[in-house]
Order: structure tokens, then C-alpha cells, then sequence
């Protein structure tokens, strides 16, 4: 496991590179700058000179990108270009836990309901909970989360006012955004969990155990369950990596501060620091899940080499 961990993380430290590559030079090749020309007329030239100095935007591209990933090993995500004296660290620090929080209810959610709904599913197959669940799992697919999202902060918060619209200072506040999160990753997890579990259920020793009369319950629980919760797993990487680091539309409609936001607001206001910054933050993250994982899987699943 050890070996396998080590060419992993080889991988990952050169997806870092193409990744920062890629991004800076795709940031640098658009017209425009953080200090735009719309923000030219407003100050002198002098003073636009001095900042693009200060933020090291007058050098050469090719001294940019060297000084940006020394910077980078040192873990010095650079300054916020728009933001006075505040480091992209601590926009990190500062806006993960937020989104971290929001995240992780949302996970759990989107795992026990979507799991649910699945076994329920295979269980009742053909029966009116089978085409219920599938309906649902279907139509939360079919439909973007901004479009749930916008429609429940419509229905609950402004024709019900049951529910606040924006902030997190209560447990109230986190109904919508977490649901607005999780609609689509319990829908995807119901019918891959429905699809798997009909594939075990179907095995030899699923059948052995049936006719050992052993209880339809630890049938289920006991012996398909752990079979069938493999392709769960593999989900549970993007998954995670997607909604602790926070949701560009979610953060924006509730005003969430989260780095989600955080990323919206950089990309408008052409922050290269924080865009860049950020960018290596999300692309760490999905790595280092994508590799928990990959651990889980082999350990879940033992037919798994993770030599492989």
C-alpha cells in the first residue's frame, strides 16, 4: 500500500503542476486585468503603474509564473488584489469552515436519504415505492440545483416565509442551502445504489443465503449492503470534494462566506491571486479524497490490489 501511495502522490504533484500551469497561463491570456480599463479612468496612470509593481503584474510572464510557484512551495498563496491587505490564506481560512460546515450536513444528508431510497427501491422493485423513488432520483437529475435552489428559496422564504433567505447565524438558515446541496447527490446516490444493489441481490451467494432461510433482513444488511455500497464509494470522492469546498450558486444566492463565494467574486473581479489561489486549494482537495478514496475502495472491496 505504501508503494501505491507514493506513486499516487507523484501523480498528484504533477496534476498540481498541469493544473497551475494551465490555469495561469488561461487567466493571463484573457483580455483584461484585475486593474481593468474601467478602473483606469478612475485612477492615474502613475498609481495603476505602482500596483501592478507592488503585485509584481509589470514583470515579464514567464518571471510571473516562476516567482508565482516559488511562492506556491512555500505555501504563500499571494495578496488579494482587490482586497487590502488580505492573503488568499486567509480567504481559505477564513471561508472553508464555513463551507465545510454546510457541506458536510449536506453530505451526510445526501448519503443516508440517497441510500434509502435505493435499498428501497431494489427491495420493492416494480412496486409503487420502486417508481416513486425513481421518479424522484429522475427528476432530481434532470433538474440543475440552481434551478431547485431558486424555487425553494421562491416558495419557502418568500411566499411561505417559513424560512430565512440569506446568512447562517441559525439552524433555520441551513435548511435551504443544505437541501439545495443535496437534491442532486441523493437522486444520483438513490439509483446507483438501486442499480447496484439489484446486481448483488442477484448473486449466487445471495441466493444460498435466501435458501439457508437466513432473515430477508441480514440478507440484505449483512451481506448485499456491503457489495453493493462499492460504486457509493467510489461517488463519495467528487462528492465530497465538491460540496465542503463549497458551491459557487448555493453560497451566491444565500450570501453564504464561504470560498465558494469567495471564487465567484475573483473571477468577477479579476483577482488573479485568488482565482489561482483557490484553483490550488480546490485542485488539493479533490486529489487528496479522490486518494482516501481509493484506500476505502481497496479496503471495502479486498479483491482490489491497490498495486494496481
Amino acid at each position: 500500500m505504501a508503494g501505491y501511495i507514493v506513486k499516487r502522490l507523484f501523480a498528484s504533484i504533477l496534476t498540481m503542476f498541469v493544473l497551475i500551469t494551465i490555469t495561469f497561463f488561461l487567466m493571463h491570456a484573457v483580455p483584461g486585468g484585475p486593474f481593468s480599463p474601467a478602473e483606469e479612468r478612475k485612477v492615474p496612470k502613475a498609481v495603476l503603474e505602482k500596483m501592478e509593481e507592488k503585485f509584481g503584474l509589470s514583470e515579464p510572464l514567464g518571471v510571473q509564473y516562476v516567482n508565482y510557484l516559488k511562492s506556491i512551495v512555500q505555501g504563500d498563496l499571494g495578496f488579494s488584489f482587490k482586497q487590502a491587505d488580505v492573503t488568499v490564506n486567509e480567504l481559505i481560512s477564513r471561508g472553508f469552515p464555513v463551507s465545510a460546515k454546510v457541506g458536510l450536513v449536506a453530505i451526510l444528508i445526501a448519503l443516508v436519504v440517497g441510500m434509502l431510497l435505493g435499498i428501497t427501491s431494489a427491495i420493492k422493485r416494480g412496486k409503487w415505492a420502486d417508481w416513486a423513488s425513481m421518479i424522484f432520483a429522475t427528476v432530481g437529475i434532470s433538474i440543475p440545483n440552481f434551478v431547485i435552489t431558486v424555487l425553494m428559496l421562491f416558495l419557502f422564504a418568500v411566499v411561505l416565509k417559513l424560512l430565512p433567505t440569506y446568512g447562517l447565524s441559525s439552524w433555520k438558515h441551513y435548511i435551504l442551502p443544505v437541501i439545495g446541496l443535496a437534491f442532486g447527490p441523493i437522486a444520483y446516490i438513490a439509483r446507483l445504489m438501486r442499480s447496484s444493489m439489484l446486481e448483488v441481490m442477484r448473486q449466487d451467494y445471495i441466493l444460498t443465503a435466501r435458501a439457508k432461510g437466513v432473515p430477508e433482513y441480514r440478507v440484505i444488511f449483512k451481506h448485499a449492503l456491503k457489495n453493493a455500497i462499492i460504486p457509493i464509494v467510489t461517488y463519495l470522492g467528487p462528492l465530497v470534494a465538491a460540496l465542503l469546498t463549497g458551491s459557487f450558486i448555493v453560497e451566491r444566492v444565500f450570501s453564504i462566506p464561504g470560498i465558494g463565494r469567495d471564487f465567484v467574486t475573483g473571477i468577477s473581479d479579476r483577482d488573479y491571486s485568488v482565482i489561482l489561489g483557490l484553483t490550488v486549494f480546490l485542485g488539493l482537495f479533490i486529489i487528496i479524497s479522490n486518494l482516501i478514496v481509493d484506500i476505502l475502495y481497496a479496503v471495502i472491496d479486498r479483491r482490489v490490489k491497490m498495486e494496481e
